[in-house]
């Protein structure tokens, strides 16, 4: 994991830190007193969604297709504000008896940000760190959200670091822990939103994802040209990289999709 983090997940020498460190140390101790809890925050197409399916590939012999991954999405899956009780109970049975089958089972919250508010708080007794819940043992589970939220706070910080000349290696999360807060969990639109998950401190690992430079979407496109077994040119790399629109309007600096519509700009090139 520790390798394929650092050869495929361009420009993001903070999530390296953050996940490595979180999985390590979960996964060291025999006895977690609390299931591992992590928040991934960031724009677009910056490799939240790659870097879970991949931990999900290292942790589980089928991946994402494992019947111990079990992976949420408000659209999907809690589409109606009114229905909002009704999903808190099969949320809560959902997750109660899947750790009963499988202490080991890990569940995936994707577009946090698009979470009807108060849904989330359901979970509550599955994160702390007591031993017994429903009469579940737990402590072995693996909690992982995904958000959108705090991406524009992310990117204001990454650009105001980079106008201080100080590079993205250089980066701490202390630089940015109080702009994804303020975005993520003081946001009456956020499923966050004065959630006891935030109030009583359960989440382990806040994994910022910072935006994407131009040099970055280059390795992201040579990446899609081997996968997709494609002859790696300079100039299409070049072509495709240039083709994404960058951001602020003076400096062009960062990718406003991240590497998300590399795939798809390809296929204009053969």
């Amino acid at each position: 994991l520790e390798f394929d983090l650092a050869t495929n997940l361009v420009g993001q020498p903070l999530v390296r830190q953050q996940v490595m460190k979180g999985v390590r140390q979960f996964l060291e101790n025999p006895n977690p007193v609390k299931p591992l809890v992590m928040s991934f925050h960031g724009s677009t197409g910056t490799g939240k969604t790659y870097v879970s399916s991949m931990l999900m590939r290292y942790l589980f012999q089928r991946g994402l297709q494992s019947p111990y991954v079990h992976h949420f999405s408000p659209i999907v899956h809690f589409p109606h504000a009114e229905q909002i009780q009704q999903y808190k109970e099969s949320l809560k049975h959902w997750i109660q008896g899947n750790l009963t089958s499988c202490g080991r089972s890990a569940f995936l919250f994707d577009e946090m940000d698009k979470m009807h508010p108060g849904l989330i708080d359901v979970i509550i007794p599955f994160l702390g760190p007591s031993w017994v819940v429903y009469g579940s043992n737990y402590r072995k589970a693996i909690f992982i959200f995904i958000s959108n939220a705090g991406g524009e706070q992310i990117n204001n910080v990454t650009l105001a670091l980079w106008r201080a000349r100080k590079d993205r290696e250089e980066i701490s999360l202390q630089d940015l822990e109080p702009a994804i807060s303020k975005a993520v969990f003081e946001n009456p639109q956020s499923g966050f939103w004065k959630s006891g998950i935030i109030n009583e401190h359960l989440i382990d690992f806040v994994v910022p994802f910072l935006p994407l430079k131009h040099h970055h979407v280059k390795q992201c496109v040579v990446s899609e040209l081997l996968q997709q077994g494609l002859e790696v040119r300079p100039g299409v790399v070049q072509e495709v990289a240039d083709s994404i629109p960058y951001f602020p309007e003076e400096e062009k600096l960062f990718s406003s999709t991240g590497c998300k519509t590399v795939a798809s700009r390809i296929s204009f090139f053969f």
